[in-house]
Order: structure tokens, then C-alpha cells, then sequence
């Protein structure tokens, strides 16, 4: 091997993209990201956790101006909760096996064309040992394991937010088989004097009412966008939607509640809505399914509409 090549191959991930580019790419990087795990296939590294150092790099397409919008980029974040997902499954033996999972979650990204990735352990020797793999988009099996679950989409009234059997209800919705997001009710807006501006302060009653629901249980979290939102429900960490920002870039900006919450929960490939509480007179299809539902069954499937199928 020549020089130059063996040389490159002790270079960091970052420094081995740019010299192997077939072309010229965007990059985002994930450097010396340390976990503690137990992993390993000999006998003395069972029951005993050891660090792992974590670098990736992953080559994007140009997108270009993205309008400082998270949401229109790759986040850093992903790099890390493809690391944190693969870790809390099985006790894995080899790196390798960690590597290529990865790698897999991480190019199921649609801005993600390529990873190079280099896992080390630290505390195995007097030096780092450790694997590095390449893989491109084209490189990976779609695999149903990777893909991304389909929540379920609750819509609540002003009553049933403020309802004693909230948290019961809930406790139901979290145990029923996917991640959940809540659509609160708005806070109450006060009246401006144009169409516009009663717009915007509309979706700031809207967030205030996101606020209002999370803050009546420590275990709800807020989630503005779209990246926030993935973030959570990957986690299967129950999510309230603030509506405000995705209503204005996808131009909702005069929409009901119910509409914003259809369409979001279209664009998140959605298993259906549960509406509880408002009224679904008017609503005559949807691009997916719609129910009208009870505080206390709120899992009840015998009044289901699929409007989707009624649309047909």
C-alpha cells in the first residue's frame, strides 16, 4: 500500500471524507463522542461497562439555502440518538454489529448519501482499539426496524384539557401501541385589529396552550418543530405540539385546529387522529384516518371514521 493510502487510513473520519469524495458534498460531524456500555464477546467484558468513542461523518446533498430552518437539515442530534437507539436495544458483541446498525439508521435520513464512521474502545488495552466502516445510501436494505414509528395524534378541547381524568387518559393513550402527540386546545387570544395579526397572535395562543397542558404533567414535553417532534416521539416521550412555527412554513396560518392537526399528522405518517372534544361537523375527508373518541376510552375503535377511505 502506498504511503499516502496507509497514511489515510489512520486519519480521522472528517479527514477521510474529503480525501475519498467522489464529489463535492456537504458534511456534518460528530466527534469524539464518548459512551459508557457493556459490550463485547469475551467472557471478562460481561457485566462490565466500558467506554466507546464515537466519530461520524455524514455526507449530505447541498440543499442550498435552507433558511436558517432546522427542520430543512440534517441535525447533529441524529447523529447522536443513532448512537443512543442502537445502544439501549441488545447487548451487542461485536463493534462491527454497533457499526453497521448505525450507519443504517443514520443513512435512513433522507439528507444522508454517505457515513463514515469509526467506533474505539478505550478502557481494553494501552491503546484504542476500534472498527471505521463506509456505507452509502445505496448500501442499505430498507428495513422496517429503522423505520421511523407512526404516532398517534391526539386533538383535546378546552374542557377535556382541563379535565381531572387527564392524566388517566393519558396513561391509556401512552400504553396504546404508539408514540403520542397531543394538539392542546389554544389559550385564550385576545383581539387585534387585523386579519394578519389576529393570525399571528392566534398560533401564539396556540404555543400557550401547549405550554399550559405540558406544564400538568412533568412527563410531557414541548416540541415546536418538526426535528423536535421526531426527536421526542423516537423516544416514545409523550409530546405536546406547538403549532406555530410549522403552521406559519406550511402556511396554516388561518387554519382551525383541527385542520393543523390532520395535516401534521399526515406529514408524520400518522396511524389516525383521536379527536376528543371538538367538533368534527364540516369535516367530510382527510388523508388519513379520523375518529371521534371519549376521555375515558380514549382507545375505543368502534366509532372510527377512516375518512380516508370514505374519500375514495
Amino acid at each position: 500500500m502506498p504511503n499516502d493510502e496507509i497514511r489515510q487510513a489512520f486519519e480521522h473520519p472528517l479527514v477521510r471524507s474529503e480525501a475519498t469524495a467522489p464529489g463535492p458534498r456537504d458534511r456534518i460531524s460528530l466527534r469524539d463522542h464518548v459512551v459508557e456500555v457493556e459490550i463485547g464477546a469475551f467472557e471478562v467484558e460481561r457485566g462490565l461497562r466500558q467506554r466507546l468513542r464515537f466519530d461520524i461523518v455524514v455526507e449530505v446533498a447541498p440543499l442550498g439555502d435552507v433558511g436558517d430552518d432546522v427542520d430543512r437539515i440534517l441535525s447533529y442530534d441524529r447523529l447522536a440518538e443513532a448512537v443512543a437507539t442502537e445502544l439501549d436495544g441488545e447487548r451487542l458483541a461485536l463493534l462491527e454489529t454497533l457499526a453497521e446498525r448505525v450507519a443504517a439508521r443514520i443513512l435512513h435520513e433522507p439528507q444522508a448519501e454517505r457515513v463514515i464512521l469509526r467506533i474505539q474502545k478505550l478502557d481494553r488495552g494501552p491503546g484504542d482499539l476500534g472498527v471505521e466502516i463506509v456505507r452509502a445510501r445505496s448500501d442499505i436494505r430498507k428495513d422496517a426496524e429503522t423505520e421511523a414509528l407512526r404516532p398517534r395524534v391526539v386533538l383535546l378541547g378546552s374542557d377535556e384539557a382541563k379535565s381531572p381524568g387527564l392524566g388517566q387518559m393519558i396513561d391509556i393513550l401512552v400504553k396504546g401501541g404508539a408514540p403520542l402527540l397531543l394538539v392542546a386546545p389554544p389559550a385564550r387570544a385576545p383581539r387585534a385589529a387585523r386579519r394578519a395579526a389576529q393570525g399571528r397572535v392566534n398560533l401564539l395562543a396556540a404555543d400557550q396552550g401547549a405550554w399550559l397542558l405540558a406544564a400538568r404533567r412533568p412527563d410531557l414535553a414541548v416540541a415546536a418543530t418538526r426535528t423536535e417532534v421526531d426527536w421526542n416521539l423516537r423516544r416514545w416521550t409523550p409530546t405536546v405540539w406547538a403549532p406555530a412555527k410549522v403552521s406559519i412554513d406550511e402556511g396554516w396560518l388561518d387554519a382551525d385546529m383541527l385542520y393543523r392537526a390532520i395535516m401534521f399528522a399526515w406529514s408524520l405518517d400518522a396511524i389516525e387522529v383521536v379527536v376528543i372534544g371538538p367538533s368534527l361537523d364540516g369535516l367530510t375527508e382527510a388523508p388519513l384516518r379520523v375518529r371521534r373518541a371519549t376521555m375515558e376510552e380514549p382507545l375505543e375503535r368502534d366509532n372510527s371514521l377512516d375518512w380516508g377511505e370514505m374519500s375514495e
